[in-house]
């Protein structure tokens, strides 16, 4: 049974802040996988390594020395001095260059104490340059601070082993707490949301039990000898939902779920949103060869043989996009940036931007057809394509919209909704009818103006039956200004489906471009053409593939949650059924 929550009180409750505190503190120790301890002793032997390494590179350029002979030489009254200069300004009675890098020299001086003042060997007072830069040696070479890096990254393997070692014996026994906690966390926060009757001897809460479950519930309730009543949900009542959606469907519930759960009564857009983003993913990928490297990260990280966390329990869903991306990527002639009806022109009129051979010759299927051919006409039949989806998927949210409303809210009350989806999807829908069936003109515009009528009276007069009717009229009016400004702008966003793919599909094809140039223009080049040639296609598809999945992802959720969700009137407010259980 899911049990109702009272957000009131939660909050206050001290022991149920601890007890998320803890259990907050669990989850993060988890995460990191060792105490604070471990991992800071860990922290601090890699931040030696990293400063030891940077000081041996800073003392690279000086040069092998001991540290030994230095102090000798300073106990017998004899200093070196270490400074760098501009070579352009180095004079050779400075002192002597070690190293030389680009325009900057590495210079020392050996000087001695005379009379308790320091003067150079042919004994004249030693002072430094102004056009030098005094430079304080590391007491230890960079061969000695390499060796300390060595020692240290033992000392590394050994923290790290300990960090294993502690998760081994305890990472388990953590998450079994951690578990407890949160059912701890479950068990407060319903008590805490039940109200007190009888002087405190009877407690009283409110939940919600699938219809299937009730028989199995009240058997419970009865043996525990507890008091109940059954009653139907109605509309107001913080009901949540569970969805019942088929293998395919239920694969893009995330995607429902990033917007919000459906409210009890309020149609799951699931199974209308899977086959649509499943498309608009593949139209906006657009390459039968990325279809296929989908396909094989996606079993890769189903069976577990690719681990990122980003993408775990995702392979399925990534493995069913690639699927799409591969078979719609084959007709839009497309793959690894490479034209297939240029490949395959035995099969042209399989791909959308090919040819049909017809008893009247040749039959070109899209303006690029017909500029390979060399012959004007034609047209994008993929932007077409995209655009004719964009009117399908808004039409259908519309008559989502309509069904839905009236069945929560009632028929009269949605005559306005129906209006306007008897005008747009009516009108279109009866243009479409009678074009096929060849109507004649005039009885073509008799049809729609009669569509136009009825559905004024719902628009104009009806849209909110028993207000005045010149609010109505006027709210009317509004609708109107707000439905031609945004129909038109939410049709033409579904341009983005061809715009992405097409985007993709040159860029692939200038990564072929780039290596073929490699090669000399050709696949017969010399040996050695063929490694960069390799390394450009793989590393230059392997981009292009991560930005157009990454487009391929945002843009089809854009379309679902701001075009079809606004015109289908989903509010996705609703909370997911979450069944209580609890051992105590």
């Amino acid at each position: 049974m899911h049990v109702t929550l009272k957000a009131e009180g939660l909050a206050e409750d001290e022991q149920l802040r601890k007890t998320i505190a803890d259990a907050d503190a669990l989850q993060r120790l988890i995460e990191a996988g060792a105490p604070e301890q471990l991992l800071s002793e860990r922290n601090a032997v890699m931040a030696k390594i990293e400063a030891t390494k940077k000081e041996a590179q800073r003392m690279a350029v000086w040069g092998t020395f001991s540290s030994e002979r230095i102090a000798e030489l300073k106990e017998a009254g004899y200093e070196l001095h270490f400074f760098t200069c501009p070579k352009k300004r180095f004079q050779e009675e400075w002192g002597s260059i070690v190293a030389e890098d680009g325009d900057t020299l590495y210079c020392a001086a050996v000087t001695k104490r005379q009379d308790d003042a320091v003067v150079t060997l042919s004994g004249e007072p030693y002072s430094l340059p102004e056009a030098c830069t005094e430079q304080t040696l590391n007491e230890r070479s960079a061969n000695e601070l390499l060796a300390d890096v060595e020692a240290l990254n033992g000392l590394l393997a050994a923290a790290n082993a300990r960090i294993e070692a502690w998760g081994k014996a305890n990472l388990d026994a953590k998450r079994a707490e951690l578990a407890e906690l949160r059912r701890s966390i479950d068990w407060q926060k319903v008590q805490l949301s039940s109200d007190s009757a009888a002087d405190g001897a009877l407690r009283l809460m409110e939940g919600f039990c699938p219809t299937e479950k009730v028989e199995e519930l009240n058997k419970v309730l009865n043996e525990l000898d507890t008091y109940y009543e059954v009653e139907e949900p109605v509309e107001g009542d913080a009901t949540p939902v569970k969805l019942n959606n088929n293998k395919f469907a239920k694969l893009f519930e995330v995607f429902t779920g990033m917007y919000g759960w459906p409210t009890y009564g309020e149609f799951d857009p699931t199974p209308i949103l899977a086959p649509f983003y499943l498309l608009f993913f593949s139209m906006c990928m657009g390459d039968a060869g990325y279809g296929i490297l989908l396909m094989l990260f996606g079993w890769l990280t189903y069976k577990g043989k690719l681990k990122i966390d980003m993408f775990d329990g995702l392979g399925p869903i990534i493995m069913t996009l690639g699927v799409g991306t591969l078979v719609v990527g084959f007709f839009l002639g497309t793959a690894f940036g490479m034209d297939l009806s240029a490949l395959f022109p035995s099969i042209d009129y399989l791909f959308l931007n090919g040819k049909v051979i017809t008893e009247g010759g040749v039959q070109y299927l899209s303006k690029a057809a017909y500029a390979a051919a060399g012959i004007e006409g034609g047209y994008d039949v993929a932007m077409v394509l995209a655009l004719l989806i964009g009117v399908f998927h808004i039409c259908l949210a519309m008559v989502v919209k309509a069904l839905c409303y009236t069945k929560r809210f009632g028929f009269r009350a949605q005559l306005g909704t129906w209006g306007w989806t008897l005008l747009i999807v009516g009108g279109i829908a009866a243009l479409i009818i009678c074009m096929a069936l060849s109507v004649p003109m005039e009885v073509t515009k008799t049809v729609l103006i009669v569509i136009a009528a009825i559905s004024a009276l719902g628009i104009y007069v009806f849209n909110t039956p028993g207000r005045n009717p010149l609010l109505n009229i006027g709210a009317g009016l509004w609708d109107t200004y707000n439905m031609a400004t945004g129909i038109l702008g939410d049709t033409l966003s579904y341009i983005r489906l061809y715009a992405l793919g097409l985007a993709g599909g040159m860029l692939g094809g200038a990564f072929n471009n780039l290596g073929l140039m490699v090669m000399g223009g050709s696949t017969e080049g010399a040996t050695w053409q063929w490694l960069p040639f390799i390394l450009i296609l793989i590393i230059g598809h392997l981009l292009n593939l991560a930005m157009s999945a990454l487009g391929a992802f945002v843009h089809p959720l854009r379309l679902t949650f701001v075009e079809y969700f606004k015109n289908s009137g989903y509010e996705g407010k609703g909370n997911l059924y979450k069944p209580f259980a609890n051992a105590k």
